[in-house]
């Protein structure tokens, strides 16, 4: 499926949050739940905007609210294809709600490489909404 592909928060930040913000390729989740390795480091944006930042910082919090939605129903799969299911569900709710937000989820991604990376960016988007859950690597 190439929405799933192209997904801004499936496997890999979805099981990183779900292991306490460790990156899935440091915790030796299975293979299959690991995104490509183009997925797993997107390109940052290196000068968001206010308005991207505003942007991102709204969608992250609403991201990290449906990760913590399907944390027990991941947790209670009974296997690897019903965790599959779980990442499915989730990713594509966190994808429509970042465009929801007015970002693509390259521009997500990119910002979120971005805030990783700068201690800066990361204040300001904790000053856009101090909810705002920064991404973990």
């Amino acid at each position: 499926m190439k929405r799933f592909t192209q997904a801004i928060l499936p496997a890999a930040i979805l099981a990183a949050s779900l292991a306490g913000g460790a990156a899935v390729a440091q915790t030796g989740a299975p293979a299959a739940q690991q995104q490509p390795p183009a997925m797993q480091q997107p390109a940052a944006i290196p000068n968001p905007s206010d308005a991207q930042l505003e942007k991102f910082a709204g969608a992250s919090q609403k991201v990290a609210m449906v990760a913590q939605e399907y944390r027990p129903k991941f947790e209670a799969a009974p296997d690897d294809a019903a965790r599959q299911e779980v990442l499915r569900e989730a990713d594509e709710k966190m994808v429509s709600l970042v465009r929801a937000d007015g970002l693509t989820v390259d521009e997500y991604n990119g910002i979120g490489q971005a805030v990783q990376q700068n201690p800066d960016l990361q204040q300001r988007v904790q000053e856009m909404a101090p909810d705002a859950v920064a991404p973990t690597r």
